[in-house]
């Protein structure tokens, strides 16, 4: 596997020898797993802290839900949301905090604030402007690859070609972020499981990983609980985000994203999610 150094602020990140781990903490009162259980600052802090202490290398923060059909919020709820949880998260803890969202007005306040990453699901399409911002603030960014938006994307998605598409797509976006000034060691790439995509889509694209990691960057990937694997495992009857099997069913997507080339897995639970990447990196680099 291609490795990689992240150095940006006082962090440094090696990606390729250990796992990444990326721990989720939305603050938003609709997301498709735990949409509520941390809206409110007290809770939202807890978690931040909790999943550190599980082990995680990054902190996610985001506060507009992306699951499907999910409508947009506002800039100003948004940073509502997200600020105070990232003022009070960062002197906290020792691990870079990240800042999902598509808006340069909230990742600016969120990069003022403590956080040290971009990431946004639209590849800087939906405001140009955050590619500006990731350029002056000299910060890693994440550019993932999403058919639609959060409401239209699961309607019907279909490809000519599926990995030619999205290899193309992140390529173009990496590309308009370095003639933008974004530094090409700062950028991680994600297929975006799940947005825009079939059950097949999902498993066809964690099969042909190594199409994504043929590009050069660092790969992130996000298949935790997500609705592909509850739909592979509840045939026979219904299974939802927070049922053991889906978190059994998520380690297994993580274990062929490993093997495929991912360098970095954004997680629900991390205390889990770390000592099987473990195993799997202690094997993979024996």
């Amino acid at each position: 596997m291609q490795t990689f150094h992240l150095q940006f602020k006082r962090f440094n990140l090696e990606l390729g020898s250990q796992t990444c781990i990326m721990g989720i903490l939305n603050v938003t009162p609709d997301s498709f797993s735990d949409g509520g259980k941390f809206a409110t600052l007290e809770n939202a802090v807890a978690q931040g802290i909790r999943l550190t202490k599980d082990g995680a290398h990054i902190l996610d923060i985001g506060g507009e839900s992306t699951r499907p059909f999910s409508a947009p919020v506002s800039e100003q709820e948004e940073m509502d949301r997200v600020i105070p949880v990232i003022e009070a998260l960062s002197p906290k803890i020792d691990i870079p905090i990240s800042i999902d969202t598509i808006k340069s007005t909230v990742a600016r306040a969120a990069l003022d604030a403590g956080a040290a990453i971009i990431n946004d699901i639209s590849a800087f399409e939906k405001d140009p402007a955050m590619a500006d911002l990731a350029a002056e603030k000299k910060v890693p960014v994440i550019l993932m690859h999403m058919k639609g938006t959060p409401e239209t994307m699961q309607v019907n998605p279909d490809y000519g070609d599926l990995m030619e598409e999205i290899t193309g797509y992140l390529l173009h976006r990496a590309e308009f972020a370095i003639e933008k000034g974004v530094d090409r060691n700062t950028i991680i790439l994600d297929p975006g499981i799940g947005f825009g995509k079939t059950v097949t889509h999902n498993l066809v694209i964690i099969n042909q990983l190594k199409k994504v990691a043929a590009l050069g960057f660092p790969i992130l990937m996000g298949t935790s609980r997500k609705s592909f694997i509850q739909k592979v495992l509840g045939r026979d009857k219904a299974i939802g985000p927070d049922h053991e099997n889906t978190e059994i069913g998520t380690l297994a997507t993580l274990a062929a994203s490993i093997a495929n080339g991912a360098h970095i897995l954004r997680v629900h639970d991390v205390s889990r999610a770390l000592p099987f990447t473990r195993i799997i990196d202690a094997v993979r680099n024996a």
